[in-house]
């Protein structure tokens, strides 16, 4: 049996995003997601900080509308990546992780503005892609 074959009956292979080297040399330098994302507006890891960031002082809508952002431009990197629409998106994977945050925090947004099935949608994506992940943001 052909190894082609065998990945085939196993499903898709992860897909793994590059690193933000740049992106995170700034952040651990101290610099403000909201002054960098200007420059890397295909970030969705700053997106999804200025969401989570947002979230916390209670700015719903500001949280959802970045959320949104950092969710498309996600999709967006993974199709650059070789997603097809399913597969793994392992949290493990560190790049990853701006994506899986993006996601979790447009779930979380879309429910408390009160749209119908958008949270359930989101929820189901971020369970197939990884289901370790929201519990690892949830524990952040």
């Amino acid at each position: 049996m052909s190894d082609e074959f065998r990945r085939n009956l196993m499903g898709p292979e992860p897909t793994l995003l590059p690193a933000e080297t740049e992106v995170n040399q700034q952040l651990e330098g101290g610099q403000e997601p909201l002054d960098l994302v200007a420059k890397h507006p295909t970030s969705s890891l700053l997106w999804a900080l200025l969401a989570e960031e947002a979230w916390a002082e209670g700015r719903t809508i500001d949280s959802y509308a970045y959320s949104r952002v950092g969710y498309h431009r996600g999709l967006d990197s993974l199709r650059r990546n070789g997603w097809r629409g399913v597969g793994p998106i392992p949290w493990e994977h560190e790049p990853n992780r701006g994506f899986l945050r993006a996601l979790y925090s447009l779930g979380r947004a879309s429910s408390a503005i009160g749209e119908a099935d958008e949270p359930e949608r989101i929820e189901k994506f971020l369970n197939d892609s990884d289901p370790t992940a929201k519990a690892a943001i949830e524990g952040q």
